[in-house]
């Protein structure tokens, strides 16, 4: 082949044109700590930051790469692609911790991969000359460097190791076809023929142990999970659950040994880090066990929340009934174990059989309180998706997918039955409706994101080679479909890098670069070892590939197109047409050269039928299509903006068929549109594969960490060619990332903050803080103000200034509204909805997957998501990797609607992602605010005083207060009123009475509140409980009322007695879900171990006062103990003997309501940002976004994909 200089000059430096740089590369886990460092590395200039970390952790060889190198001479092969390998003279110069490095630089790499293309390329005869030879690895190099285009990472990892530095090692069970010979061969090493393949399709037979069966499927598997690639497989040809075996037995079906295959897949890991298994699972629609099939995300689902549902309310139930063992010290020790006589027992267990906790767990927690245990330790979990709740169920390590046929389909737009055929004698096993089987599909994916279906129909009757046998499944990104036993390695071009300087797609340098690549990935095919012998043998016959395009979303928004809009689907279809015709037509042109696949001739005919669909789908035609029952979507030409490209589409497609014809075709497959997950980050596309945006506001990360805000890249590009002026379009970015400043912020001004007591010196330090804030709320702290400042001018406790949730803003005096406002201004909007300016029939434009920032409402409709795919998929060769995001408003029917509308608009794929659906990513709203939670307390409280009332008796008689009694006095500050309140205790540490009196204050309020004191007093000592009163007299609302000063617990009250019966609730009934600082902070020391307290501390000391914290006091026996307080604590506690306490071994469970809120804090900062809300698994920041089928993380890179 020729080729010609379009990116290059001949006999100048190859890198005149690209400046590079050093960088230092660094990605730290949210706590800090160091997950990868770098330091003095090469880069190019253009590269960001997060590009800078990708080439350096994932592609960056990290050892064994010689410090000196020398060539090995090979005939018919140009010096100056003779390989290389270690110099031992030269190395053993060298000390012996220099002799060998890791690569350093991006030039190193570049050079590997174009240099071992380019010498597979000259083996093979794919050059007429060495001077192409040369044109193309500069071609190819330079692209590398601009982010034009990259190969998967495979490619990245493996290809060129051997070549450029001579690294190997033994065998790894791998085979190739050799290209001269056309004979399979064992590898003999592990890098002189790399593996480049990122997606498999593997075969699996009705057969337990022996080659090509269930369990031989396992270990294929792991051989590619092991080195970061993935596979999937259909299992329709294993028998339903009863079907008879040889030996005279029943099968206990497919569902039992997809949860072995899950459960293999989920404990090999790639390369021995935390990414889980690549997998796809695929059933057709008539397999005897699909209902089971269908329902069992959704069953694995449900069992998580039972876990974790079940698992707290058995922890809270059974704390309960030993609470109510352990505190009633009013009993002997035989009758608190009897719920007779015990009647605080007698309702806990009650209370305990309403939730159906089982009796002999009960039974087991009074046993434990007789043996002297004090608290119940019984695990809770959680929903995160990696946390054990996910690990115990199944099903978690792969996608799911349904092959559906058009004649289901179209039973259930008929309401007709539908036939499951058993695998080993093809009858009927059962009858269903179709529409019943379809609305399960549905709720399936609603509830839990699978199953996805995959259009059996439409991907066969799109089959270039059907004499080789039907394509039953795909890769794990849905990208790859063909037929069994066969392998793809992909690439794709970054769209916003083939652009003039107008705006205007380069249509010649990116028809150059698919020639180039569509080569590339052909050559790699070539010099390929493959896991299986199959594999390498139907790779070879057939030598199907993947080239594909990345940023679609970010060129058609800097173009000023929506991505729901006639024209950004026009545009969309003509350059996947162009792309695919340039791929096909190359295809030809190495046929004429080196032939067509070794299975052309057999499939010739049907191939060329496919050729001429996808021909007259890229002129526009609606009908004339052959074999094909679902006609494509054809090319709008009428929509798009841009002739040239429609033009440049048909021309292409007229070159594809007319060397068709004439030569037949090197490769069965060309074009996948993938994923593009870390390739993306390593090219800096904005957006990934076929997907939209998903924000408008990025979070660029800094060399030396940390991230600042900034515009996606190319709204005021679009901004610019929509008329808006400089002056405008700075407004519109100002409103969308925030000014980062106080400066001109009206809310809460800077005269407003000097009023509270705020100095130049600290006003400083906020601002230099304010500048990358997330939140205004993450810059007013005692981090960025001073501790000193906070404790001493601003007034604040240690332990309000160390609570997480606390809100300084809230407690200073400034409104919600206030605080929201000064967000906006200061840290921006996150959306360019309500920005100055911006016209509103300009807001589609800047529509992304997600609604955007605080206040964004916008977002991409279901069918624009559906329709861009129906725009592409005509001039693909296999599928496209996508997947479709729903509002979690969604309904059932509306995902039955658009797996209906896929379908109908020729779709080979599709997978549905309503928010949510995962129990293991949080909501994005909550379905109630904690305000709404509030006002809906307050406004029924009235209600529960007047039933509380109703309820009290006199239950005993008086019980007295000892003559000198112990208690605490607590002053504070309600609403500007002062309020002492004063407790008296009993021996034990029970309350007992109350005076509540009120500085300054008219002496009927005042001397009301004391007898109100004096009632409440009584009803206590008649044996009325305390959480009686604090039921009855929290959330009342009237004045004084609003911010508390002085109380370490309590923030705000809605009048005297919320804010009286709020701390006595927490004082002596641990009630700190009434408080607004988290319980631990309010401890002295937050390690302790929950000893039992000594019999002396509650004769001298107020529990009230100390609220738990640790006490030391000294016997007279000259032997100190610390008292820790018992957890729980209520108004009435059991107190063992200090050297019964000694004997006793304690367990102690947290509440989940009292975790620490910064994971949560973090979780809803990352939705707000537009991730997903999950931590990456390997470096555990919350920044994973949906990246076709597959997450991929924005940090480190990784991706729960193949690609």
């Amino acid at each position: 082949m020729r080729f010609e200089r379009l990116l290059t000059q001949e006999k100048k430096e190859l890198y005149a044109n690209i400046p590079f740089r050093s960088a230092t590369s660094e990605i730290r886990n949210p706590d800090g700590t160091i997950v990868f460092s770098a330091a003095d590395i090469e880069v190019p200039e253009q590269y960001s930051q997060v590009a800078t970390d990708i080439i350096a952790q994932k592609y960056f060889r990290k050892a064994g790469v010689p410090a000196r190198l020398k060539t090995m001479e090979e005939n018919n092969v140009p010096s100056w692609l003779w390989r290389s390998q270690p110099d031992m003279e030269a190395l053993n110069l060298l000390p012996a911790d220099e002799r060998y490095t890791g690569e350093t630089s991006a030039k190193q790499v570049f050079h590997r991969l174009a240099g071992t293309w380019t010498y597979w390329g000259w083996k093979g005869g794919y050059f007429s000359s060495e001077a192409d030879a040369e044109i193309y690895y500069q071609e190819m190099t330079v692209m590398l460097a601009r982010q034009m285009a990259a190969p998967n990472s495979p490619q990245w990892f493996n290809t060129g190791l051997n070549w450029a530095y001579g690294i190997d090692g033994p065998s790894q069970g791998h085979f190739y076809v050799d290209f001269e010979t056309g004979k399979m061969v064992r590898s003999e090493t592990s890098y002189e023929h790399p593996q480049p393949h990122a997606c498999f399709i593997q075969s699996v037979n009705d057969d337990l142990v022996n080659e090509g069966g269930i369990m031989d499927l396992w270990v294929r598997e792991a051989r590619l999970f092991k080195y970061g690639s993935g596979t999937g497989s259909n299992f329709s040809n294993l028998r339903g659950i009863g079907e008879s075996l040889s030996g005279g037995g029943r099968s206990s079906g497919l569902m039992s040994f997809l949860k072995i295959g899950d459960r293999a897949a989920g404990a090999i890991k790639s390369g021995g880090t935390t990414r889980r298994a690549a997998k796809m699972v695929t059933v057709d629609i008539d397999h005897p066990d699909i209902e089971e099939y269908i329902d069992w995300k959704v069953v694995e689902e449900q069992k998580v929340a039972a876990l974790v549902t079940g698992s707290k309310i058995a922890s809270k139930h059974m704390s309960a009934v030993m609470k109510a063992c352990v505190e009633a010290t009013n009993l002997d020790d035989t009758a608190r174990y009897d719920p007779k006589q015990n009647s605080e027992l007698k309702k806990a267990i009650i209370e305990a059989r309403k939730v159906m906790l089982p009796e002999n767990y009960v039974q087991r927690v009074i046993q434990f309180a007789q043996q002297g245990f004090t608290e119940i330790e019984f695990k809770t979990y959680d929903t995160d998706w990696d946390s054990e709740a996910y690990l115990t169920v199944a099903g978690q390590n792969s996608n799911n997918s349904v092959r559906v046929s058009n004649a289901f389909l179209k039973a259930v737009e008929q309401q007709g039955k539908w036939s499951l055929i058993g695998r080993t004698n093809g009858a009927i096993t059962k009858e269903v409706d179709a529409s019943e089987l379809w609305d399960k599909i549905a709720y399936a994916a609603w509830a839990c994101a699978d199953p996805g279906l995959q259009y059996d129909t439409t991907i066969n009757e799109w089959h270039t080679c059907p004499q080789g046998g039907r394509i039953n499944a795909s890769n794990p990104c849905s990208e790859y479909m063909f037929i069994d036993d066969t392998a793809c390695n992909l690439a794709s071009l970054n769209l916003m890098q083939f652009r003039h300087e107008d705006g205007s797609f380069d249509i010649k340098t990116f028809e150059h670069a698919a020639r180039i690549w569509t080569l590339t990935l052909e050559i790699s095919v070539t010099m390929a070892q493959f896991p299986s012998k199959e594999i390498a043998q139907g790779s070879y016959d057939y030598r199907t590939l993947g080239l594909g395009f990345a940023n679609i979303g970010g060129m058609l928004m800097a173009a000023g197109y929506s991505y729901d809009s006639d024209e950004a689907r026009a545009l969309c279809g003509a350059i996947s047409a162009i792309m695919t015709g340039r791929s096909y037509a190359t295809s030809a042109e190495i046929a004429s050269e080196l032939g067509a696949f070794p299975k052309y001739k057999a499939n010739a005919k049907s191939m060329m039928r496919v050729m001429e669909n996808h021909k007259n789908a890229a002129l526009g035609k609606a009908d004339g299509y052959s074999e094909l029952s679902v006609l494509p979507v054809p090319l709008a030409i009428q929509d798009c903006p841009d002739k040239t490209l429609t033009a440049a589409a048909a021309a292409a497609w007229e070159d594809a068929v007319r060397l068709g014809k004439k030569h037949g075709y090197r490769n069965a497959q060309a074009t996948v549109i993938a994923p593009t997950g870390t390739i993306g980050l390593v090219m800096d596309c904005d957006t990934t594969g076929i997907e939209p945006d998903f924000a408008i506001v990025k979070f660029k990360k800094l060399a030396g960490g940390g991230y600042f805000k900034i515009i996606n890249r190319v709204v005021p590009e679009a901004l610019t060619r929509l008329g808006y002026t400089e002056n405008q379009i700075e407004d519109i970015i100002r409103y969308a990332v925030g000014h980062g400043s106080l400066k001109e912020c009206q809310a809460i001004s800077i005269s407003a903050l000097k009023d509270k007591g705020f100095t130049e010196a600290v006003l400083e330090k906020l601002e230099a803080s304010l500048e990358n804030a997330f939140d205004i709320k993450f810059a007013f702290n005692h981090y960025a103000l001073g501790l000193e400042f906070c404790k001493d001018t601003l007034g604040f406790s240690d332990a309000q200034l160390n609570d997480f949730s606390f809100n300084m803003l809230e407690s200073l005096g400034f409104t919600k509204d206030e605080i929201d406002a000064a967000n906006i201004h200061i840290c921006g909007a996150m959306t360019v909805e309500g920005a100055p300016h911006l016209k509103k029939e300009h807001l589609p434009i800047f529509d992304c997957a997600n609604v955007c920032g605080r206040i964004g409402e916008r977002y991409l409709s279901v069918e624009s998501h559906i329709t861009m795919m129906a725009a592409a998929q005509p001039f693909i060769s296999g599928a496209i990797s996508k997947t479709i995001n729903m509002p979690n408003n969604a309904s059932v029917e509306e995902c039955g609607k658009a797996y209906m509308q896929s379908w109908r608009l020729g779709l080979k794929a599709n997978a549905l992602y309503r928010d949510g659906s995962k129990l293991s990513q949080p909501l994005s709203s909550a379905l109630l605010d904690e305000e709404d939670l509030e006002e809906e307390q307050i406004t029924s409280a009235p209600q529960i005083v007047q039933k509380i009332v109703e309820r009290v008796m006199r239950l005993q008689e008086r019980e007295k207060l000892p003559q000198r009694r112990k208690g605490y006095t607590q002053k504070a500050s309600v609403g500007g009123h002062k309020v002492y309140l004063r407790t008296g205790e009993y021996q034990d540490g029970r309350l007992g009475e109350i005076f509540i009196d009120m500085h300054k204050e008219g002496a009927a309020f005042r001397s009301l509140m004391n007898n109100f004191a004096i009632a409440v007093s009584i009803g206590l000592q008649y044996g009325v409980p305390l959480e009686e009163f604090v039921e009855a007299f929290t959330f009342t609302r009237f004045e004084p009322q609003g911010m508390v000063t002085g109380n370490d617990a309590i923030k705000m009250s809605s009048s005297i007695l919320d804010y009286t019966f709020r701390e006595l609730a927490i004082s002596y009934l641990d009630r700190h879900d009434l408080g607004h600082v988290n319980k631990d902070d309010l401890d002295a020391d937050t390690i302790g171990g929950g000893e039992a307290q000594s019999e002396l501390v509650d004769r001298v000391t107020s529990r009230g006062f100390i609220r738990k914290q640790g006490l030391t006091v000294y016997s007279n026996k000259n032997q100190t103990a610390t008292a820790i307080a018992q957890e729980p604590t209520v108004a009435t506690s059991f107190l063992a003997p200090a050297s019964e306490a000694n004997l006793t071994t304690e367990t102690r469970i947290q509440n989940p309501q009292q975790m620490p809120t910064s994971n949560h804090e973090m979780v809803k900062q990352a939705r707000m940002q537009g991730y997903e809300g999950e931590s990456c698994p390997e470096c555990q920041n919350f920044t994973l976004v949906r990246n076709g089928t597959c997450l991929k993380c924005n940090t480190c890179g990784s991706t729960t994909g193949c690609s």
